[in-house]
């Protein structure tokens, strides 16, 4: 097991990594719209704002990992609001492009930092 961390992505603020590489397989923590110096002030913005910092973050610590977005095999987006669901869905569709991972979306009542969106991954090592 390998534990992953880079200064391209906001460092963990718990207890845990920001992803884990185990048997050819990269599983990342959530990521949301901070900074990679771990900056919030993104978290004051739309959720279109939010949706890009997170897809940039989760494609640095897939590529830390040795992965990337087209290895991605499943992915989890967690909204705030639902009512966002239309908007992160196009950030998400540019940055993964023909590329359609398994997904699931859940609405919850609150995030990290009252951030609008989180997502995570599970995808292969290259």
């Amino acid at each position: 097991m390998k534990l992953v961390q880079t200064s391209k992505a906001p460092s963990a603020i718990g207890p845990y990594s920001q992803a884990v590489v185990a048997n050819g397989i990269v599983y990342t923590s959530g990521q949301i719209a901070l900074t990679p110096e771990g900056g919030d002030e993104l978290l004051s913005e739309d959720v279109i704002v939010q949706a890009v910092r997170v897809m940039k973050n989760l494609e640095a610590v897939l590529l830390e990992a040795g992965s990337s977005l087209d290895n991605v095999l499943k992915t989890t987006i967690f909204l705030a609001s639902m009512d966002d669901f239309s908007l992160v869905n196009e950030i998400y569709e540019e940055a993964f492009g023909a590329h359609k991972p398994a997904r699931a979306t859940v609405a919850v009542k609150t995030l990290p930092k009252n951030a609008l969106v989180e997502i995570d991954a599970i995808a292969l090592v290259q």
